[in-house]
């Protein structure tokens, strides 16, 4: 399930979900367009894993939670505890490993 988050009330209410992978991202940023169409195929095909795509820009709170200095940063995270964080792009099946797909 892919959402775009607006609010950090919205990011911490969807943080309580089991399995979440939350895209730092900005729309000016050439790495985060190239990673989008990933993203959303991930959501595709793992229905069961929570996508938050946070535009730091819009929400930079949320990112200043977790520390974001570059986009994207993409950080994995599982019953609200964090598994891993990494910044840049990654193709496809990196991505799914960085899940734990």
């Amino acid at each position: 399930m892919l959402k775009h988050i607006k609010t950090l009330e919205e990011f911490h209410e969807e943080m309580k979900a089991s399995r979440v992978l939350v895209d730092f991202y900005a729309t000016w940023c050439g790495p985060c367009r190239m990673l989008s169409p990933l993203i959303e195929q991930l959501a595709e095909e793992y229905p069961e894993l929570t996508i938050l795509k946070i535009d730091t820009d819009e929400v930079p709170g949320a990112a200043a939670e977790y520390n974001v200095y570059s986009i994207p940063t993409l950080v994995y995270l599982e019953n609200g505890k964090k598994i891993d964080q990494a910044a840049g792009y990654r193709p496809y099946d990196s991505l799914k490993h960085f899940c734990h797909l």
